[in-house]
């Protein structure tokens, strides 16, 4: 497995492992096949695991837990707070003063003494980024995280994160599905010496080539998403015709074509695709494997190209009305 760099050194395996699929979002989950789904990644060479305090509300950091429990030095823990669940819905909470409590729990579900990597779920609107993480770098201070990140931030929030404690790592939703961070996230994460975490690097399933227009409405995450809808999906699916047939070409599968691509980007770039099926993740570890040449990746943006995507992403935005108030 190749590695690569995120920040100035957090170290991890190139292809990581986002575990929220574990406790929501895709259907029934089996805690035994889970587990053995996380320890196929390690033996594929995956280090950096994926996680955060609202996936399954804690559920996902307990399973991590029992899943690494026995792995080695090597394996990093990411974990995220800022999203809150409870009965009364959905909100968002990075108060300064409740940032402590959250370590201490994930720490608790995780079992683990530090964190590796500590993320800023989402930015809360009541709240300026530079108190919150502010507070995360206390954190750091007293041992109890690593490095600091932040998700779905803007350059100018990650500006702001970045003049208060380094950033070692940016998350944020990246693929041959969509390439709007293009613009504006990913010139300014490096330019600050940020690492760049791209979740959904397989856009949500839809470049595996493995989906149809029937198979799209089993995820309330693709179904609500307006690329898996109407013409829209007509038109994505053709672009991932062609992603499949030239994959077929290299004699590789659409995804690891898609995520090779991805890592062709950097070697600052760590694609963290979820999986709940231990032969997908062995499939998705491999594309560290594959390295594209220039004529490959022009024949990529000649046949595939990002303006033939067609629909605006799902909003992820969480109201801030409902919150933490201890």
């Amino acid at each position: 497995m190749q590695q690569h760099k995120l920040g100035a050194d957090l170290t991890v395996s190139a292809i990581g492992l986002g575990c929220m699929g574990f406790s929501q979002g895709y259907g029934a989950t089996d805690d035994d096949e889970s587990v053995a789904a996380i320890h196929t990644a390690i033996d594929a060479g995956i280090t950096l695991f994926d996680t955060a305090m609202s996936y399954g509300q804690g559920h996902n950091e307990r399973l991590l837990a029992r899943a690494l429990h026995d792995a080695g030095e090597n394996i990093r823990v990411a974990t995220k707070f800022g999203i809150v669940r409870t009965e009364a819905g959905v909100g968002l909470d990075a108060k300064p003063e409740h940032i402590p409590g959250f370590c201490d729990a994930s720490l608790a579900r995780l079992d683990r003494d530090v964190i590796d990597l500590y993320y800023l779920h989402r930015i809360d609107p009541e709240v300026p980024v530079a108190e919150t993480v502010g507070a995360m770098a206390e954190l750091v201070r007293a041992g109890k995280v690593r490095h600091l990140g932040i998700s779905e931030a803007t350059p100018e929030q990650l500006a702001e994160a970045a003049a208060v404690h380094p950033i070692a790592a940016v998350q944020f939703e990246w693929s041959m599905l969509w390439r709007e961070p293009e613009r504006d996230i990913i010139p300014a994460a490096r330019e600050l010496g940020i690492g760049l975490v791209p979740y959904s690097p397989l856009g949500r399933g839809l470049l595996t080539a493995t989906l149809d227009s029937e198979t799209v409405a089993t995820s309330d995450f693709r179904r609500n998403d307006p690329r898996f809808q109407g013409d829209n999906l007509t038109s994505n699916l053709d672009q991932v015709a062609a992603l499949r047939d030239l994959a077929a070409r290299l004699n590789i599968s659409a995804g690891r074509l898609a995520l090779a691509w991805l890592l062709a980007q950097g070697n600052d770039v760590v694609p963290i695709p979820g999986s709940r099926r231990a032969a997908r993740i062995t499939e998705n570890a491999a594309a560290a494997a594959v390295e594209l040449t220039p004529a490959e990746l022009e024949d990529l943006a000649k046949l595939v190209p990002d303006h033939g995507w067609a629909g605006d992403r799902q909003s992820f935005a969480v109201p801030s009305k409902t919150r933490t108030t201890s």
